[in-house]
């Protein structure tokens, strides 16, 4: 018998293609009706509400009653990070496909369940570590003391981050670029933080995060792009 979990229920899951719709459509980080979720699948809403059923059982998803209405949204952040790996993965071995619309938008900026990535995910996170605002610590990252200041400075409350469960703050491997952005929290923080100043909006039905033309000068101006020989020093870890 072979030793350790059974990842084989977990890739049953995720592999139905109509599931692999609905838990797709979640992360833009919005939680989502069964009705929203069946048009995201091109499906009928009793097999929605059969593949949904499956899916929290899974424990990859969790609902969410607001009033007499009730909502979808991913579990944790560690499905969410599951689902990002896997379109990475299947971005490089899959056959290529023709691009739509709207993938330049979606590589340059998205939301990837509650942080920020794509190109400008990365130049963030460059930006943050060749400052010396984030270190490796271990398995994970730490902000610096210097770091502390530029995350206050930013409008974001640390207090009220850090008193909450971990992690504060992490990598998380960007399908596209292939390169780290910032999750947890802080990543969330930045990003909420990012659209409060009004830099950037969420494209409603979709995982675009827009940059208005002010808003992508004073993105520039917060996180400077590393230069390359910082970017050499962040690639060797």
């Amino acid at each position: 018998m072979t030793e350790g979990p059974d990842i084989s229920r977990t890739a049953a899951l995720i592999g139905d293609p109509a599931r692999a719709g609905m838990l797709a459509a979640l992360m833009r980080g919005q939680a989502l009706t069964v009705s929203e979720l069946a048009a995201e699948a091109g499906i009928g809403l009793p097999t929605a509400s059969a593949h949904l059923a499956r899916l929290e059982g899974g424990g990859l998803i969790a609902p969410r009653r607001q009033g007499r209405h009730k909502y979808f949204a991913l579990a944790s952040d560690e499905v969410a990070a599951l689902l990002e790996a896997l379109m990475r993965f299947s971005a490089g071995s899959a056959p290529a496909r023709l691009p739509g619309p709207r993938d330049p938008a979606l590589r340059q900026a998205r939301v990837c369940y509650n942080h920020l990535a794509g190109e400008r995910g990365v130049q963030m996170y460059d930006s943050l570590v060749a400052r010396g605002f984030l270190l490796a610590a271990g398995e994970g990252l730490r902000l610096t003391e210097e770091g502390v200041g530029f995350v206050t400075g930013f409008g974001i409350d640390l207090a009220a981050l850090q008193a909450a469960r971990p992690p504060l703050c992490r990598e998380c491997l960007d399908w596209s670029a292939r390169r780290s952005h910032l999750g947890g929290r802080l990543g969330r923080a930045f990003l909420l933080a990012i659209e409060a100043k009004d830099w950037a909006r969420r494209s409603p039905g979709s995982r675009v995060i827009a940059f208005t033309p002010e808003g992508a000068r004073r993105f520039a101006l917060a996180f400077p792009a590393a230069r390359a020989d910082d970017l050499s020093r962040i690639a060797g870890g």
